[in-house]
């Protein structure tokens, strides 16, 4: 029904096989896109740089995105080797471990600027930085999680974070939509990767889902990343600021 023959993506958030970044990436690629992958620090890029050259990655580089100039390093050499982007996938969020298990109201100031700064500002910040490389439009997506508008025991400070990330969204989709320029959320119900590994109790969370869902079972990476290939397509072109649920009906269950 759709191709992504030639556009070119650029998928910020790949851990290891198990990332929804790598679901994604790995649509994209099927879809027809070409590729550039980024990878936290050399302690990653063991992990991440084989799933890259398994997809035939254009462009694979290191991204730390509290290092100042490292995400206009990125795109730039992205407008040097490409002289465009069509897509963006901005999969990644941190929290520290005491302030992510720790309630919401104790949360120091510095857990949760650090957690805003990666969880969302960076995604304001690449928006910016692929605006100029997008003149004929494209798609910008990131990944958030129904605790950003429900309380989900154990999630704590990620929820406000979320909600946050949401929001950006929507009033990024906005102020980009003249420029044909698309912007969405994925939400995916829980889900076995590492970074959701440093939820308290995340266990419990996977078996209560899998239970409650219509579907009766779980979301998985190809599923997130099937929606994410569709949004990138010409055929989602009209649609724009959305939090697309991926989660087998799980949040529609009271």
């Amino acid at each position: 029904m759709f191709s992504l023959q030639g556009q070119k993506v650029l998928v910020v958030g790949i851990a290891n096989e198990h990332s929804i970044a790598w679901g994604c990436a790995k649509a994209f690629r099927q879809q027809g896109a070409d590729l550039a992958v980024t990878w936290l620090n050399a302690k990653a890029e063991p992990f991440v740089r084989p799933l890259a050259e398994s997809l035939d990655a254009q462009i694979m580089a290191p991204l730390d995105v509290t290092q100042p100039g490292a995400m206009a390093a990125l795109f730039d050499e992205i407008g040097q080797r490409w002289g465009r982007l069509d897509t963006l996938l901005h999969s990644i969020a941190f929290a520290p471990k005491a302030d992510l298990q720790g309630r919401v109201i104790d949360c120091s100031s510095e857990g949760f600027a650090q957690a805003m700064t990666i969880s969302v500002h960076s995604f304001l910040q690449m928006l910016r930085l692929a605006e100029p490389l997008m003149p004929a439009g494209g798609t910008c997506l990131s990944v958030s999680f129904f605790g950003s508008s429900q309380v989900v025991r154990h999630y704590n400070m990620m929820g406000p974070v979320k909600a946050a990330l949401e929001s950006a969204v929507r009033y990024a989709a906005a102020e980009l939509g003249e420029q044909g320029i698309r912007v969405h959320a994925l939400s995916p119900g829980p889900l076995a990767t590492r970074a959701a590994s440093g939820i308290d109790h995340f266990d419990e969370l996977l078996d209560a889902a899998a239970s409650r869902a219509p579907t009766r079972h779980l979301a998985t990476i190809e599923d997130v990343g099937a929606v994410a290939a569709f949004l990138a397509s010409p055929e989602a072109r009209n649609l724009t600021g959305g939090i697309h649920a991926i989660d087998g009906g799980f949040s529609i269950i009271a």
